[in-house]
């Protein structure tokens, strides 16, 4: 198969991850967004959201979606749940995570590193929906050691790729001691290096 991703991006990183992690074979197609190349004739070809990550399956088919991607690679693997009511779990953090944690500290990490914006100009609702996502986080990580239990499973590779990025838009962790004990652990049951 053949990924489709910009490495900058956490929600293409987390199909490289899964891939990785399953050992499953592809071919990283390198996809400049700040360039547009998503939004060329060929890519929209490809994928008509004109969005990263997409995945072209060897039979022809295409996916799209982050989420929607790494729940189909992992499908009959131990990064899903096998007890119905987990893998429900995990699946509704899958989607708190695109509506409710992403497009804060995504987008807030994205001005910040990629368009330059200081800290001060992000704009304060996102800021806070951040947090509260973070607090969120925190909350069930002081219970738990990952999200859905004792395993990782889908809803910790979605959550940490930009959760780990949080300082890239302006987060402090400092008060997040569950959350920077799980992002360590997440790492290293991913094989990923630590960001500093």
């Amino acid at each position: 198969m053949k990924i489709y991703g910009d490495s900058n991006s956490g929600n293409c990183l987390k199909v490289k991850w899964v891939c990785d992690a399953l050992a499953l074979p592809y071919d990283w197609i390198d996809v400049d967004t700040l360039k547009h190349e998503t939004r060329t004739a060929q890519f929209l070809k490809l994928n008509s959201a004109g969005q990263v990550p997409a995945v072209a399956f060897d039979d022809g088919r295409v996916l799209a979606q982050s989420n929607a991607i790494i729940r189909y690679l992992a499908r009959d693997s131990d990064l899903i749940p096998k007890d119905a009511f987990a893998a429900a779990k995990m699946d509704e953090w899958l989607f708190w995570e695109q509506y409710s944690h992403e497009p804060y500290l995504a987008v807030c990490r994205f001005q910040m590193k990629y368009l330059g914006k200081p800290a001060s100009d992000l704009d304060p609702d996102k800021v806070k929906r951040g947090y509260a996502a973070l607090a969120r986080m925190e909350h069930e990580l002081a219970a738990t050691r990952f999200l859905v239990g004792d395993s990782l499973t889908l809803a910790d590779v979605s959550l940490l790729a930009y959760t780990r990025l949080a300082r890239e838009g302006g987060f402090h962790l400092d008060g997040y001691a569950s959350l920077r004990r799980w992002i360590g652990e997440a790492e290293r049951s991913l094989g990923l290096k630590p960001v500093r």
